[in-house]
C-alpha cells in the first residue's frame, strides 16, 4: 500500500531559505513571478489528484495525540461513522487525530486521503491513505482542505486546528464558501472557546448568529445527525454526480 501512496504523491523538495522569508517585504520582480508560477503548479498538481475524491468531509486535529489518547478513538469513530455515510474522509494526512480518522474510513472500506505539509519535524503522512498530497505552503494546502468538503469536523488541537476551524469559519461568515456544518468534537476541550465567542457575540465583535454556525457534541450519532441534515439533505449529496477523468489529459479516476 505504501507503494500506492508514494506513486499518488506530489514530490516537493524541503523548504528553502527564501520561502521562509516570503513575507519578509518585496522581492525582486523575477523572485516573485517565480514564486507565483510555482503556487500555480502546486495547486495543478493537487487538482489532478483530489478532482475525482467525491465528496468530502475535513477532520481537523492535533497531530500530537497518540493512539492511546481517547479524542484519537473518537476520532477513529468518526472516520468510520463519515465513510458509512458515504463521503471520503479528508485530513491533514499526518499523525495523531488525522492518522485516527483517516484510519477509521480504512476500517470499514471507505476512501481516506490526505493533504500533508511539509516540515521540518512532527508532520508525516500517516499509513492509511489512499492518496495524499504534499504542500510547501500552509495557505495552499487549507484551500485543499476546505475546496472538496460539505462538512468539518474539529476535534481537539493547537494553533494549527484553530487556524484550520477560523478559516473555515470565516469563509462561511463572510459567504465565500456555502455555510457547511461545523462541528467541534470534546464539550470540555472546546468550552472555553465558546465562552470566548459568546463575548465577542455580546461585545458585538461578531454577530450573535455567528454562534449557530458551530455544533459542540461529544457524540459521534450527533455529529452524523447533523451532518445528514446541513450537508447531505440541504446539497442533495445522494444526487452528486462524479465527473469523468479525461484520458486525453492522462487523468485516473479515484
Amino acid at each position: 500500500m505504501e507503494e500506492e501512496i508514494v506513486k499518488e504523491a506530489i514530490k516537493v523538495e524541503e523548504p528553502k531559505k527564501q520561502e521562509r522569508y516570503f513575507l519578509e517585504g518585496p522581492h525582486t520582480r523575477r523572485t516573485d513571478f517565480g514564486f507565483a508560477l510555482q503556487i500555480l503548479i502546486e495547486f495543478i498538481k493537487a487538482f489532478r489528484v483530489l478532482h475525482f475524491v467525491g465528496p468530502c468531509v475535513t477532520v481537523f486535529g492535533s497531530a500530537r495525540l497518540k493512539e492511546e489518547h481517547p479524542y484519537y478513538g473518537l476520532a477513529r469513530e468518526m472516520g468510520k461513522a463519515l465513510s458509512n455515510m458515504g463521503f471520503t474522509v479528508m485530513t491533514g494526512g499526518g499523525p495523531g487525530i488525522m492518522e485516527a480518522a483517516n484510519r477509521g474510513a480504512k476500517d470499514v472500506g471507505g476512501k481516506s486521503i490526505g493533504c500533508n505539509i511539509v516540515l521540518s519535524s512532527e508532520q508525516h503522512p500517516n499509513p492509511y491513505l489512499d492518496k495524499y498530497v504534499l504542500f510547501k505552503h500552509f495557505f495552499v494546502r487549507k484551500v485543499l482542505l476546505i475546496k472538496y468538503s460539505y462538512a468539518f469536523v474539529v476535534m481537539p488541537g493547537g494553533v494549527g486546528t484553530l487556524d484550520e476551524l477560523f478559516e473555515a469559519l470565516t469563509l462561511i461568515q463572510t459567504k465565500k464558501i456555502s455555510d457547511f456544518p461545523v462541528i467541534l468534537v470534546g464539550k470540555s476541550y472546546w468550552q472555553p472557546m465558546i465562552k470566548q465567542l459568546e463575548l465577542m457575540a455580546s461585545e458585538k465583535t461578531i454577530d450573535p448568529n455567528d454562534m449557530n454556525l458551530l455544533l459542540l457534541t461529544d457524540s459521534v450519532d450527533e455529529a452524523m445527525q447533523h451532518i445528514e441534515k446541513n450537508a447531505i439533505v440541504k446539497y442533495a449529496l445522494k444526487k452528486h454526480k462524479v465527473q469523468k477523468p479525461s484520458m486525453f489529459l492522462g487523468e485516473e479516476s479515484y
